[in-house]
């Protein structure tokens, strides 16, 4: 599954020349995350987890497909997760994608350079990370169902991710631009459980964060 979609995202990424190989642009960009994992827990109540701070960072491809419009797919790592403070015990919830964002993006000329007005969805997998608390760390695993019979001490996942993309910005005359992006999940992140066929565990990314770039 993995390897599909990597496969996926490299020929997406290099389809794009192709489709408009005399006005196509390319960006690299990078920026910080502050993500949180909102929703339900086995009981059905509202988790109440804190922002935690990550980072993203990539390139994107701008190809114009009307005046002042483009579609502006991409391909980032991005580091998202959670929180949680417990007592004097803070653990936290790193785990680490590969996006794909597939955005349209609005660019009007304003002054010497145009605003940046852009949304559309994102497709992730998730390719690591830990989760630590009390100066101890261990790895998250992805598995979409988890068996009687697996660890009961890891922490898993689902693997695949997807969800909306908004973001607005500014882009400068020099080609260096800067945008504050914000992301909502629509895919719930937490597997099911054989042992608790009945959990209304439903466990979503969102956040926001600001990308600072250039356009070549």
């Amino acid at each position: 599954m993995k390897t599909s979609i990597l496969t996926i995202l490299l020929i997406l990424m290099l389809s794009v020349p192709f489709a408009s190989a005399q006005k196509t642009a390319f960006g690299i960009l990078g920026g910080v995350n502050f993500q949180n994992l909102n929703g339900k827990d086995d009981s059905g109540d509202k988790l109440d987890y804190d922002l935690l701070v990550g980072f993203h960072a990539g390139v994107n491809a701008q190809v114009p497909v009307a005046p002042d419009f483009y579609f502006q797919p991409g391909l980032l790592f991005s580091t998202k997760g959670a929180s949680d403070k417990v007592g004097s015990t803070t653990t936290k919830i790193k785990i680490s994608y590969l996006e794909l964002p597939l955005n349209f993006v609005y660019k009007p000329l304003v002054g010497k350079g145009h605003f940046m007005l852009g949304f559309g969805p994102y497709l992730a997998y998730g390719i690591g990370g830990k989760v630590s608390a009390g100066g101890t760390s261990s790895d998250i695993k992805f598995k979409s169902t988890v068996k009687t019979s697996d660890d009961p001490e890891t922490f898993y996942l689902r693997a695949f991710d997807a969800g909306a993309n908004i973001f607005a910005g500014y882009e400068f005359s020099n080609k260096i631009f800067c945008q504050l992006n914000t992301q909502l999940g629509l895919l719930k992140v937490n597997p099911d459980y054989d042992e608790s066929p009945n959990s209304k565990a439903s466990v979503k990314n969102t956040g926001f964060g600001l990308s600072v770039g250039y356009r070549f």
